[in-house]
């Protein structure tokens, strides 16, 4: 149906079997990009996928990660047990 080793899928082709095209993307791919005339032009991503993208655009979000990096770089860290104690 289409590419599976790059990912992509042409319009025609998913106009043509959009429905199979979305269980691909939902069950076995995390994205397809779609192109038009030669040009990827948009894709098409499973809802997890593009919850975690959402993620990334959230600034606090990313201060917390980086603050995690930093903390880590610096040797700030706790083990398991210090976290969780004795289970």
């Amino acid at each position: 149906m289409y590419n599976l080793i790059m990912n992509i899928v042409t319009t025609t082709v998913l106009r043509n079997n959009l429905a199979d095209t979305l269980k691909e993307v939902t069950s076995k791919k995390d994205y397809l990009l779609v192109a038009k005339k030669g040009k990827i032009t948009s894709a098409i991503v499973n809802i997890d996928l593009f919850e975690d993208l959402l993620a990334l655009t959230n600034k606090k979000y990313l201060m917390s990660i980086k603050q995690a990096r930093d903390e880590y770089k610096k040797r700030n860290i706790l083990s398991h047990d210090e976290v969780f104690g004795e289970l």
